[in-house]
């Protein structure tokens, strides 16, 4: 303790020195291994945590390793890590200047981001109206076609009858994909493949959004399948600096969950690495944005034109991969620029060094369709060693994995000088993995980085649901 003490104060008389404002206390309002990464990056910039916990993460790693921890509810996310109230309240009672929301539950919530500002709090992450606006399908679309960003040809607006979505379809082609306008969690989203099947899917895609949402309203893409999933990284603060830092190939998914992340895509060029992170960082400019956030893409790698999908408003899951082959701590980022300061980077400062790996590390059975895996670690061995590998796990020996939230117990990052020598160093990096008690996907992410089409890099946003699962021996 009187070492931390004492890094502390070293760190604080150095803000102090340049003439810097950093938080003192922030609190986080997540859980698992993004709650315990956050953690030690506030650490490390001096910065006192406050963790918030549920009745069933009382010895979860994140609540032991941050400063002060307050239970704020049950198991039941809705009443702990979504409760806004609670949360507000556990950072008013410890006195935390801003919160960090992570991934997941209340990082998009821009209600909550409101909620935080009118009490005084920092919410690290873009400005509710910026969330709402990027949010919203629609909105979200017309914004980016007026900054000039590519778009999946679709429907201008909102689309209220199936005579409407007959003459969209007809300009646009088939497939289609039609999504409820105020949808979310895979409500009122229907594929249609030909013509005779559009009337009766919209009118039932439209009731299902009426009563999920209160909004039958619904928009059209044309469907770009199979394609590679693009997404780049871009990093804004509140002068109006914005830039990005390469691209993530997040092709890999099961059920459009990703399973796997690499980055660069073996998919893009130095050119088209330019004009899709371009195009990025005007969208983002075109909204204010400020913050760490993602722009998603679909690439179809046959015509070689990309098409924004949507933004994300948080730090990513994958977020590693760009931090490896970038150098630069994203999270730090995140909680700097909440503090006011400039972005300690600039374009001319990126350079893709190497390539790095992510593999997702979940507590469920593949032999029985995935099935969540709950229950207590007995024993653990997480990869160590050597130059280029990371892990980051809220998990221990010991530790018993609660059934009440996502699967994720690990991800395994790995860079190499070259793609080929990170996927060596993620196949030895697996192998060495154990984790006894439980039934991970450990296996399954050995076979899936042994497959040929994997180590030529020949996949898309089809290859695992079509032809790896379907031919994958799960004896």
């Amino acid at each position: 303790m009187a070492s931390l003490q004492l890094q502390e104060r070293l760190l604080l008389q150095l803000e102090i020195k340049k003439g810097l404002s950093m938080f003192r206390k922030i609190l986080i309002a997540n859980r698992g291994e993004i709650a315990v990464r956050i953690i030690r990056a506030a650490r490390e910039l001096g910065i006192e945590t406050v963790a918030v916990y549920s009745t069933a993460d009382k010895e979860a790693l994140h609540t032991l390793l941050a400063d002060e921890a307050v239970c704020i509810g049950p198991a039941k996310s809705t009443e702990s890590y979504l409760n806004m109230s609670a949360v507000l309240s556990a950072a008013v009672l410890t006195g935390a200047e801003a919160i960090h929301p992570g991934f997941g539950f209340l990082s998009e919530n821009s209600k909550f981001a409101t909620m935080c500002e009118e009490v005084g709090i920092k919410f690290i992450g873009p400005s509710a109206k910026v969330m709402d606006l990027m949010g919203d399908k629609i909105n979200a679309r017309k914004q980016m076609i007026k900054a000039g960003v590519p778009v999946i040809p679709g429907s201008d607006g909102e689309v209220y009858t199936s005579e409407e979505a007959l003459e969209i379809a007809d300009r646009i082609g088939y497939p289609v994909m039609l999504k409820a306008s105020a949808g979310g969690g895979g409500k009122g989203i229907r594929k249609v493949e030909k013509p005779e099947d559009l009337v009766a899917a919209f009118e039932s895609a439209s009731s299902e959004a009426q009563a999920a949402f209160g909004n039958g309203a619904m928009y059209m893409e044309r469907v770009i399948y199979p394609a590679r999933h693009i997404e780049v990284q871009i990093l804004a603060d509140q002068y109006g600096h914005v830039i990005h830092l390469g691209e993530r190939d997040c092709s890999l998914q099961r059920n459009n969950q990703k399973v796997l992340e690499e980055s660069p895509s073996i998919a893009i060029g130095k050119t088209l690495r330019h004009r899709i992170g371009s195009a990025a960082v005007r969208a983002a400019e075109s909204v204010g944005y400020e913050n760490a956030g993602t722009i998603e893409f679909l690439y179809d790698e046959g015509k070689g034109e990309f098409y924004f999908m949507e933004m994300n408003t948080r730090v990513q899951v994958e977020h590693p991969v760009t931090e490896f082959v970038t150098g630069v701590d994203i999270v730090k980022e995140q909680i700097k620029i909440a503090a006011g300061q400039e972005l300690s980077v600039t374009q001319e400062d990126i350079v893709i060094k190497g390539h790095a790996m992510e593999c997702r590390i979940n507590a469920e059975n593949p032999s029985f369709n995935f099935a969540p895996s709950p229950g207590k670690i007995t024993n653990l061995y997480l990869p160590s060693g050597g130059v280029g590998l990371r892990v980051d796990s809220a998990v221990y020996p010991g530790y018993t994995i609660p059934p009440y939230y996502d699967s994720m117990i690990a991800k395994i990052i790995v860079h190499g000088e070259n793609r080929f020598d990170a996927l060596m160093k993620m196949q030895r990096a697996l192998y060495e993995l154990e984790i006894d008690g439980v039934t991970t996907n450990s296996h399954f992410q050995l076979d899936l980085i042994s497959d040929s089409h994997v180590i030529a890099g020949d996949y898309d946003t089809a290859f695992l649901m079509e032809q790896f699962l379907p031919n994958y021996n799960k004896e």
